[in-house]
């Protein structure tokens, strides 16, 4: 198998290393009262999370192909769930808003195209919610993975449903690198991107609320995010429009987050940035890399910042690298996160690149069925670690090169309780 990073099966960027480095594209203080990011209840109640991402755009996991009838789409459901507990696993983290559409029936956006092959259409049946229902029957838990920002994996409004959000605030859409997405700089869209989750969080009892790294766009060569508009309404008052764009993101974490602890007080927020915050030769706060993408910089997330102000429950940094990686080694990742998250009350969740596990791979690291082991036994020095997250769901089944049985053989011989 070709090495495509986690945004690459996602319709997303490449590139995150240096171009220079000749690397293949990629993949504190305690919170204030009242954060969420608890040192109290959460703590007390912390066990090992393992997890799986079942990701749906583009039907990268599931459903196996858009417009499968609806019993075919529920069977191939509850066979990843099943899939999740013969491996021992106790989450499930499920994307059900990949691109302003929805996987149950939203009342402010459409039907995924995911699933019928057509934006807006019925599917005939709920998949959140059946999805929900299943994981739970089987003790484990499931978060709603949302995509706040993403709007098509193209750059034509009118290839969108007739009622899509988008096409009635056109105002609303930012054209870049030949996909469309809200402009973050809008008050009124971080409202409604917002209230979109929340219908979702508030009909069901879901676990979580989960995030990936898509805030602003990945960088993309010779391309501009042209939010020239927003920053002139909206930016005055700040030094740069990259601190402005960090407001605008940090905004959007602290809001949901608030409003997700009165909307279902039980549901744990989590995000799985980029595994990179800053380098160390950037800021000396950062971790000891040399990534060509920084979240700080590039992307306008200041993970850290959610960490140490307890805005979060936990994050899963994607540390997709094998130990020893020159530019950004996994063995020094965690550690640096690690640090991050001690005294916080935030948990910490490392996620695990098992989508590069193949017999096949340009990198000898990956070919080793023990690589991904290594991790979990590396991070095992590190109280704050409290589990593992495996992108994804189709590799967790099929596990081409045994490094997930490994996985099971080596550090999860008993099975986990859910939280």
């Amino acid at each position: 198998m070709a090495y495509i990073g986690r945004r690459g099966l996602l319709a997303g960027a490449a590139g995150v290393l240096a171009a220079a480095t000749g690397a293949g594209p990629a993949r504190a203080a305690a919170g204030p009262a009242g954060a969420r990011g608890r040192g109290g209840a959460g703590r007390a109640a912390a066990r090992e999370f393992r997890g799986m991402w079942i990701a749906t755009v583009q039907n990268v996991d599931w459903p196996s192909a858009s417009g499968l009838a609806a019993r075919t789409q529920r069977a191939e459901l509850t066979a990843l769930l099943d899939t999740a507990v013969r491996r021992r696993l106790n989450a499930v983290i499920l994307q059900v808003r990949p691109a302003a559409d929805s996987f149950w029936p939203s009342a402010r956006e459409p039907w995924s195209q995911w699933l019928t092959g057509t934006q807006g259409q019925d599917p005939g049946w709920d998949p959140l919610g059946t999805a929900v229902a299943e994981a739970h029957a089987r003790g484990l838990e499931l978060h709603a993975w949302f995509n706040p920002y993403r709007v098509a994996n193209h750059d034509d409004p009118s290839r969108l449903s007739a009622a899509h959000p988008a096409r009635r605030n056109p105002d609303w859409v930012v054209p870049y690198g030949g996909k469309l997405y809200y402009n973050p700089g809008l008050p009124q869209v971080r409202a409604f991107v917002q209230e979109a989750m929340l219908d979702a969080v508030s009909r069901y009892p879901v676990d979580g609320v989960h995030w990936d790294d898509y805030f602003y766009p990945y960088p993309v060569a010779g391309e501009y995010f042209d939010d020239d508009d927003a920053y002139a309404e909206y930016g005055a008052s700040f030094g740069t429009r990259a601190a402005w764009r960090r407001h605008n993101t940090d905004t959007l974490v602290s809001e949901m987050s608030q409003r997700l602890r009165q909307v279902r007080p039980a549901a744990r927020f989590g995000v799985s940035p980029f595994a990179v915050w800053r380098n160390r030769d950037t800021d000396p706060l950062g971790s000891p890399t040399r990534a060509g993408v920084q979240t700080y910089d590039d992307l306008y997330a200041d993970t850290r910042k959610w960490v140490t102000q307890g805005w979060l429950d936990y994050i899963v940094p994607q540390a997709y690298w094998q130990i020893g990686h020159p530019q950004a080694d996994y063995a020094e990742i965690v550690p640096w996160w690690a640090k991050t998250v001690a005294g916080t009350g935030v948990d910490l969740y490392v996620g695990e690149a098992l989508y590069r596990c193949d017999a096949n791979s340009s990198t000898a690291a990956w070919r080793d069925p023990a690589e991904l082991s290594r991790h979990l036994t590396l991070a095992k020095k590190y109280a704050e670690v409290r589990g593992h997250v495996y992108f994804s769901a189709k590799q967790v089944a099929a596990d081409p090169n045994g490094a997930m049985a490994r996985v099971v053989a080596d550090h999860y011989q008993a099975v986990a309780a859910p939280r």
